[in-house]
């Protein structure tokens, strides 16, 4: 079973960048699909980026599209989330989460790491 710890949070002002890291054990970590999804305050958890398991397919909400970058590090066993531009409405708890290439749906999540974006 993958275990995902997430880092890099923190509180910024609008504008600048963070780089979030999702460190995952297990051999296997090359055969998953990775994402990032975040929950603000009295919402939903929604999706915000995947990356395919060997990096080379790359997906962004709308939102975030053209600010967010998803990247992973195979060697390292890391996901990242560069977040440039950030923005108020960016506020969140980010969560990585992991699922095997033959699941449709993610079941491995991390423990969440908190992004909030002053104005």
């Amino acid at each position: 079973q993958v275990q995902l710890v997430e880092s890099g949070g923190g509180l910024v002002q609008a504008g600048d960048s963070l780089r979030l890291s999702c460190a995952a054990s297990a051999r296997t970590f090359s055969g998953y699909h990775m994402a990032w999804f975040r929950q603000a305050p009295g919402k939903e958890r929604e999706f915000v980026a995947t990356i395919n398991w060997n990096g080379d397919s790359t997906n962004y909400a709308d939102s975030v599209k053209g600010r967010f970058t998803i990247s992973r590090d195979i060697a390292k066993n890391t996901v990242y989330l560069q977040m440039n531009g950030l923005k108020p409405e960016d506020t969140a708890v980010y969560y990585c989460a992991a699922r095997p290439g033959s699941y449709t749906s993610y079941n491995t999540w991390g423990q969440g790491t908190q992004v909030t974006v002053s104005s």
